[in-house]
């Protein structure tokens, strides 16, 4: 095992990983090192928890040299807010010794902040698609002179909408220019990205796809519905020993708020809320309570499974089977991080069960379903959605695209959307940034 020392890094970030008590790369943070730092495109595949964001930011940090200039010479995208904030306090660890100017701007937050951060002047620029557009719209940025741009979570990205937005990005940067690419999973949409847009790439994989991490403990239970799911919940919740930081996954913002309505007061001032319908403050605020400890249980959306760092997280329970395999592996990698062990429980209801076996069948291995403790109290009652799925019947996506032979056909003309995304809606009649900023008056 090779250890920093001996990959090509300068004095300076040397000793920020010494601060940080780093000795030993990652198998994709030393893959990735060598190949970046030669200039060629990247596709990195690993899973979240391996290390992709220090992959990325060591090689370019070390080839970054002191410039005046405006403009961002790196830009780094993700998909989420919270993701901005985590890649910039990594950079902020990693420049310590270093004189590098850098931030970070995102939708949802006041705009007038980051144009000034703009205006001051840049060398990395971290941020989500429709808020760059935006900026870019407003003559706060010019891309002209970035040399290195990485596109992380770019499944995620795809998922979230962020496609038109991306893509008009891509075509006001120059191009010659390093592309790297990472992903957590290969689908067909970051597949066409991949062969449309970045040239030769070097494929770097570290974890096959659909392989969970060793390390996580997995186990399942067949719960009939909410409030037995919420039964089950508050059982392990209880438990306060063994479950120490418990990140729990639902399927919607309205669940996540009947969950927490029907579970916070008996773990006063211990169990927080994330999704997107919170302010940011009110995110920010979760996330910090999360990781400090000061909420023991975080009840969220798949807004945080994507790239959030929250260390020692004990045990992850998808209180709402997903019925997208990728999203589970997402899910359940925010346990089982660095040398840490880890624990993913699942309830899955009838309908949820088709979804479990299809992850079964990504991962090529079957989740060990247990009976639900006897002190445990099984109800009968239904609640909300519930009560919308006729008695006997099966919602799962997964049996009924079995039993009808497949579900994809051709949309009618009315039912056709194109996903324009937050900022697309500006200058979909023009049909690209560079023409809407042309006819935009400032």
């Amino acid at each position: 095992m090779i250890t920093f020392d001996e990959l090509n890094l300068n004095k300076p970030l040397l000793n920020a990983l010494a601060d940080l008590d780093y000795t030993y790369p990652t198998p994709i943070q030393a893959k990735v090192f060598p190949v970046a730092m030669s200039g060629k495109n990247i596709t990195g595949l690993a899973q979240t928890g391996t290390g992709k964001t220090l992959a990325y930011l060591l090689p370019l940090l070390r080839q970054l040299t002191y410039s005046d200039q405006k403009q961002p010479r790196i830009l780094i995208l993700v998909p989420t807010r919270e993701l901005v904030v985590q890649v910039v306090e990594e950079i902020t660890k990693l420049t310590r010794y270093m004189t590098i100017r850098f931030g970070g701007v995102y939708g949802g937050s006041n705009m007038s902040s980051q144009k000034e951060l703009c205006v001051k002047g840049l060398d990395v620029l971290v941020g989500t698609p429709g808020r760059l557009v935006d900026l870019y719209l407003h003559g706060m940025l010019k891309f002209k002179s970035v040399k290195q741009l990485v596109i992380d979570e770019a499944d995620e990205m795809l998922n979230l909408g962020f496609r038109t937005q991306l893509l008009n990005l891509m075509s006001l940067l120059p191009e010659k220019r390093q592309n790297l690419l990472f992903s957590a999973t290969l689908s067909a949409d970051v597949e066409k990205l991949i062969y449309e847009y970045i040239l030769n790439p070097q494929k770097i994989e570290i974890t096959p796809q659909g392989t969970p991490l060793d390390k996580i403990i997995q186990r399942a239970f067949h719960v009939p519905n909410f409030i037995t799911k919420s039964n089950l919940l508050e059982h392990f919740l209880a438990q306060e020993e063994t479950f120490g930081k418990v990140l729990v996954f639902v399927k919607s913002k309205k669940m996540a708020d009947n969950l927490h309505d029907r579970i916070a007061d008996k773990f006063t001032g211990k169990i927080g809320i994330i999704h997107s319908n919170r302010s940011q403050p009110q995110r920010f605020k979760a996330i910090t309570r999360f990781a400090d400890g000061t909420y023991r249980a975080l009840i969220a959306t798949d807004i945080v499974a994507r790239g959030l760092d929250i260390t020692d997280v004990t045990h992850v329970i998808n209180f709402d089977t997903p019925d997208v395999p990728g999203d589970y592996m997402h899910r359940i990698g925010r346990t089982g991080r660095a040398d840490a062990a880890g624990e993913a429980i699942t309830f899955a209801n009838e309908p949820e069960q088709g979804f479990l076996q299809e992850i079964e069948t990504f991962m090529k291995m079957e989740v060990p379903v247990e009976a639900i403790p006897k002190t445990v109290e099984i109800s009968s009652v239904l609640v909300g959605e519930e009560k919308l799925v006729p008695k006997g019947k099966s919602s799962s996506k997964s049996k009924t695209l079995k039993e009808t032979g497949g579900a994809f056909h051709e949309k009618t003309d009315k039912n056709k959307k194109v996903n324009l995304g937050g900022p697309g809606k500006r200058y979909a009649k023009t049909g690209s940034v560079r023409s809407a900023k042309k006819k935009r008056k400032y």
